[in-house]
């Protein structure tokens, strides 16, 4: 178990680069590490073009009015599912230069052995950081509200139990109980539904968005935004 401690303090009394989405596990792990250590930025690693971002297919100026109201640089890379390791390594590289000793992420399950986030910070020489690891679903998600975070559903899985009026919801106490009675996770850990986090105790002022088109794309749907 000693391995999995030092996973949840990772960040404890060092500087740290964050492994970032805009949702709401990567905001929270950011907001705990930042509690312990000091954030030397955020690494955002965005789907080939540049236009989206790998994880929640966030548009890139999202992510900068975020992480501008939090106060941090973005260290973005642009890559395949190919060449993304290699990327995301360059990155750690670059954060070390700058003073990083740790990175953070907000994994909750990531596996005991082989755990991908391990591996290449072993790598590169930095320590690992996830403060939500083995946290209970309902309890992450419920002190992430209770915090005072605001955070919308823009992607869903259709084929698990997910809706397209779910997009542009926001996630509340009173949401999460309704997700629970239809079965779904309410950490959306099963892949069901992705978020973006609007406002928060880590932000200086809320991000101003417009919702806009639904996409499908197969069994997933997307909400577009746009800053407002």
């Amino acid at each position: 178990m000693t391995k999995f401690v030092d996973w949840k303090n990772g960040a404890c009394g060092h500087k740290f680069i964050a492994s970032f989405s805009g949702g709401k596990d990567s905001v929270l792990a950011l907001y705990k590490a930042m509690q312990v250590g000091e954030a030397v930025g955020l690494i955002v690693m965005l789907e080939e073009e540049g236009k989206r971002s790998r994880s929640h297919g966030m548009p890139p100026e999202i992510i900068q009015a975020q992480a501008k109201s939090i106060g941090l640089p973005v260290f973005t890379a642009a890559a395949s599912w190919t060449d993304y390791e290699k990327e995301f390594i360059q990155l750690l590289e670059r954060a070390k230069q700058l003073g990083a000793e740790a990175l953070v992420t907000g994994d909750l399950d990531m596996p005991a052995h082989g755990c991908w986030h391990d591996k290449v910070t072993k790598e590169v020489g930095l320590k690992l950081g996830m403060p939500l690891w083995e946290m209970n679903h309902r309890e992450a998600v419920l002190q992430f509200i209770n915090l005072g975070f605001t955070t919308i559903i823009v992607a869903v899985n259709l084929s698990l139990k997910m809706k397209e009026a779910d997009l542009g919801r926001t996630l509340t106490l009173e949401y999460v109980k309704e997700l629970e009675a239809r079965g779904i996770d309410p950490c959306g850990e099963g892949g069901e539904f992705h978020t973006t986090v609007i406002a928060g105790p880590l932000f200086k002022h809320p991000i101003t968005i417009r919702k806009r088109e639904i996409i499908q794309d197969g069994d997933y749907a997307f909400l577009s935004l746009e800053l407002g």
